[in-house]
């Protein structure tokens, strides 16, 4: 058994736990699709957008950025457009259409401010519009000249100088590594890594591993040590920040840079550090985490969650032993037990956070044993729900079979090959990739696919037998015309040999073709006439308009691809001839639409149409009436599962 298949079975017992736990006010909890989408709703109803209540005024905050990340993971993994739509909407009340920030101030320089960047980037990645681009790069602005220590950390804020708190590792690095991964700033890498080596290295205790909240270059803060500058103890939330920004910053930071290690190491040695400070009976952890025996300390929550995230992604991304499983499970468990609850309208909330805790200020906050105790815990703070989100969604990305395991899914980019200039000018690739999330991209097939615990890779030349041996499937998706690409790069005989060999041989081959005024297909048939199957140049369910109900394909049940006979939508198709061996899938008005062949040891599935771009599986623009996303991760277990085991 697996490691995802571990976790589904300890999350269906975990579920029949929370439903029968006595701290509910109602017992639906079973009735729920997931406890992260059940807490998502409650964000949505608490804290809707636009703003129009003047008892919520508008502030740009981190806190928001927190629940929205949380929001943005389970939109990702459900493609509901429901919680999409509330982050744009969230961004559009902060944001104008000259880019401008509404009571955000640069000049504060405030790196809690950085945070909600994320959604910033989302936006834009996903709508190219140029405002959330300018929001975004005044973040990165203030960035580039926030002061920093002399080793080169950035200080929380100017009005706190020469402090660095671990918060700020959360605020500011995943943006910033989202931002140099996006915009080509590489040499901002360094930056990022040393960020958390420095720290680590003069904020790290050595006896407990843990990491203090706060450390005073100067010395002169009066909750510093005069020998070290440290803050006096270790705050939960603290270290909970410290390890997302990780987790986080591992997702876009180089594979082969070599400062890369250093920052997994680090993670190793956090956990480490969390595992040992778990408290055995309930698996969570103090608010003061070197005090657990102190009068009046108390299991917190916000820290709890911040903990499962950080350790169930590390175990799932590779980053971390899977001996952290266990310790992520456990905090799960009694995250429910503890802190959860549902109201009267069915509402779930979460009990058991510290609204706040800082150092300095006024009035002055001397990171005191008791003045951790004394800040007020509160229900629903956004804080600890956003974080609530984001451990929900991650454990519940076990519930997905893992067919995946130890298989490379490869996406052909050199027969279908268009470029673009990005904002900066720089030459990109686009359309069909899986790192682009506006409407033509795989930026949602990707994730689903990573989803199942498979890799996701690209192929930028021609196919042979040594570069096919990297993949298990290879996704060849509409082969480029001489109108979309300068020089296309046709399919040929030995491309054809190649591929064909490779199917022989146990390749899973997924064929994406297109009508013929979108696709070169007479070149594109002679691979796909070696499996007995021919793209037609026609053009089948033409749509009207936002007519979508034109281009519904009802699958029956029971299908041996698409088993929940999902409602799909292809638009404008070509259709299929078929000879032996290849045999039909889905039907439709009398055509063939959808199509499989067996070959060797191998397989081949063939539909006319790029179907499973973010444009219709994203749920930002089809009624619920489609399950295009559901087709498409239904298709993409069933070609895992072709692969012939090794």
């Amino acid at each position: 058994m697996n490691h995802f298949q571990k976790y589904s079975v300890a999350l269906l017992i975990l579920l029949t736990v929370v439903s029968s736990c006595a701290s509910y006010k109602t017992a639906n909890v079973k009735d729920q699709k997931s406890l992260s989408e059940e807490m998502a709703k409650t964000v949505l109803v608490k804290w809707p957008f636009p703003i129009e209540n003047e008892s919520r005024p508008l502030k740009w905050t981190y806190e928001t950025g927190v629940y929205l990340e949380g929001v943005s993971n389970v939109w990702k993994r459900t493609g509901n457009g429901d919680y999409y739509n509330y982050v744009q909407r969230s961004m559009d009340n902060f944001v104008g259409e000259d880019g401008k920030i509404k009571t955000y101030k640069l000049e504060d320089y405030n790196i809690d401010n950085v945070r909600t960047g994320r959604s910033l980037l989302l936006m834009y990645q996903v709508t190219g519009k140029k405002k959330y681009y300018t929001a975004a790069a005044e973040l990165r602005k203030q960035l580039k000249d926030h002061p920093r220590t002399k080793g080169g950390s950035f200080w929380h804020k100017k009005i706190y100088p020469h402090q660095v708190w671990l918060d700020g590792l959360y605020m500011g690095m995943p943006f910033l590594a989202e931002w140099a991964a996006e915009f080509h700033e590489p040499e901002a890498f360094d930056d990022i890594a040393n960020q958390f080596i420095h720290i680590e290295s003069v904020a790290r205790d050595a006896n407990s591993g843990l990491i203090y909240h706060g450390w005073d270059e100067s010395k002169e803060q009066a909750w510093a040590n005069k020998t070290t500058g440290n803050s006096p103890h270790f705050w939960g939330r603290a270290m909970g920040w410290y390890g997302m920004a990780l987790v986080d910053v591992l997702d876009n930071f180089p594979a082969n840079h070599p400062k890369r290690k250093d920052l997994i190491a680090i993670l190793e040695r956090f956990s480490t550090a969390i595992e040992k400070s778990q408290d055995a009976k309930s698996g969570l952890w103090y608010q003061v985490m070197d005090k657990p025996t102190g009068k009046g300390n108390y299991l917190e929550a916000s820290a709890a969650n911040m903990f499962v995230y950080a350790l169930a992604k590390g175990v799932r991304l590779g980053y971390l032993p899977s001996k952290f499983e266990s310790v992520a499970a456990k905090a799960y468990k009694g995250i429910q037990k503890e802190f959860l609850e549902v109201d009267d309208k069915g509402l779930l909330h979460l009990n058991g956070t510290v609204s706040v805790a800082g150092l300095g200020g006024k009035p002055y906050r001397d990171g005191s044993y008791e003045y951790y105790l004394s800040e007020k815990v509160i229900q629903d703070d956004a804080k600890g729900m956003g974080a609530f989100i984001l451990a929900s969604n991650e454990m519940e990305l076990r519930n997905i079979p893992a067919v995946g395991n130890g298989k490379t899914v490869m996406l052909d980019n050199y027969f279908n090959n268009e470029f673009r200039i990005d904002i900066t000018g720089k030459k990109e690739s686009f359309h069909y990739v899986w790192d682009e999330w506006d409407n033509n991209g795989f930026g949602l097939l990707g994730e689903s696919i990573r989803n199942m615990g498979a890799k996701t890779e690209t192929l930028k030349d021609a196919p042979t037998l040594s570069n096919l041996g990297k993949a298990d499937v290879y996704i060849i998706v509409d082969p480029d015309t001489k109108k979309e690409t300068e020089k296309p790069n046709f399919m040929d005989a030995t491309s054809i040999t190649n591929i064909t060999n490779w199917v022989k041989n146990g390749g899973v081959l997924l064929l994406l073709a297109n009508d013929s005024t979108n696709a070169e297909l007479d070149r594109f048939n002679g691979l796909s006439k070696a499996f007995g199957i021919e793209f037609k140049k026609e053009m089948k369910n033409p749509v009207i308009g936002t007519q979508y109900e034109m281009g519904m394909i009802s699958i029956p049940k029971g299908n041996m691809v698409f088993p929940s006979g999902p409602n799909a939508y292809l638009k404008e198709i070509s259709t299929l001839n078929l000879t032996a061996p290849a045999t039909p899938v889905v039907t439709h008005k009398g055509d063939v639409v959808m199509a499989i062949s067996k070959l060797g040891k191998g397989t081949v599935f063939a539909v006319g149409d790029p179907w499973l771009y973010n444009e219709y599986i994203d749920g930002r623009r089809l009624s619920d009436s489609f399950q295009n996303l559901t087709a498409t991760k239904e298709l993409m277990e069933w070609l895992l599962k072709q692969v012939p085991k090794k």
